[in-house]
């Protein structure tokens, strides 16, 4: 994993992780460890991040991060549906929903083709 900052990208494993999963007090001790935040303010940080992703969804407006990828609103339709047990049909509400679409960057880094 990469972060940027001003004089060049910091690298650092991931691998070194305890659980399989990146969570967001990892990402706030990577600050700690990285850039030299204190515990409390990296965790301010990493929170202050989510909380304007997620009030900027919660608006309606799309996410887009340069080089990861782009977070969208979707308004899905009400439809029928059907219980899988009793075979019952149910009417499915409308709903928004969040999607996500990884940037050509980050595919290409997941596959292992960046070069760069």
């Amino acid at each position: 994993m990469t972060l940027g900052m001003e004089p060049g990208p910091v690298e650092f494993a991931v691998e070194s992780l305890e659980s399989p999963a990146l969570t967001k007090a990892q990402l706030a001790d990577l600050l700690f460890e990285h850039i030299g935040l204190n515990k409390r303010e990296s965790k301010d940080m990493v929170d202050a991040f989510f909380d304007l992703i997620v009030q900027s969804l919660v608006d309606g407006q799309d996410v887009k991060l340069s080089g990861f990828g782009n977070f969208q609103i979707r308004t899905k339709a009400p439809r029928p549906g059907r219980n899988p047990r009793t075979g019952e049909a149910i009417p499915i509400k409308a709903r928004r929903v969040v999607t996500f679409h990884a940037s050509t960057k980050l595919k290409e880094q997941i596959q292992g083709q960046d070069k760069a």
